[in-house]
């Protein structure tokens, strides 16, 4: 495969991207990062007493392999921290350099495309209507044993897409070239032949 093959997997929380990058990734060979997963780090960090900047700054590998990065409080302190530039900026070297690796690689966000990765070969944007998503998010939590009802997690995602879309710094969107891909009525296997489909056209150009 080429080397820095790059695909830019973009879209809001709970939308399946996650899911659909980590099968592409396998299906290809290519390298995978799961982006949010600096910004909850740093959200972790947050929550322990640094301030977003110093975590940011300080953000090493083994901060990413921690249970508690999948928790609602960690979400809401990772979208907080995300709207800081100055935590954006210390993140964007080591996720550009990941991009470029050899082999190919699947990075997904919520910048990747329009930000991280502005020249990546494949552009994906994940959706999914937010009462879908709320619903997913829900049989995740609980099936994890957290105490949450529905209407919590949906304000919660409500809130987050608001949060991610109007701040100022890489805002949510998609990126001009993207594909978009709303996975509201989509079955898992769907979504990743859908993926996988788009990416093969592009590799065969």
């Amino acid at each position: 495969m080429k080397d820095g093959f790059t695909v830019a997997i973009d879209g809001p929380a709970a939308a399946g991207k996650g899911t659909v990058s980590r099968a592409v990734a396998e299906h290809f060979g290519f390298a995978h990062l799961d982006t949010g997963l600096l910004y909850r780090a740093v959200g972790a960090k947050v929550l322990e007493g640094m301030t977003a900047e110093e975590a940011a700054l300080t953000l090493v590998a083994g901060d990413l392999d921690n249970d508690q990065l999948r928790t609602n409080a960690v979400a809401e302190a990772a979208s907080k921290a995300a709207a800081i530039p100055e935590v954006r900026a210390a993140l964007v070297d080591f996720q550009r350099s990941f991009a470029m690796r050899a082999g190919g690689a699947v990075l997904d966000g919520r910048d990747i495309g329009t930000v991280i990765c502005p020249d990546a070969q494949v552009k994906l944007f994940v959706t999914a209507t937010p009462e879908v998503r709320a619903e997913r998010r829900f049989a995740e939590l609980a099936a994890k044993g957290f105490d949450v009802t529905l209407a919590e997690v949906l304000a919660e995602v409500q809130a987050r897409d608001a949060r991610d879309s109007t701040r100022a710094e890489a805002p949510l969107k998609p990126a001009d070239d993207a594909v978009e891909m709303d996975t509201s009525t989509m079955d898992i296997a769907t979504a990743v032949a859908r993926a996988i489909e788009l990416i093969k056209s592009r590799i065969a150009e």
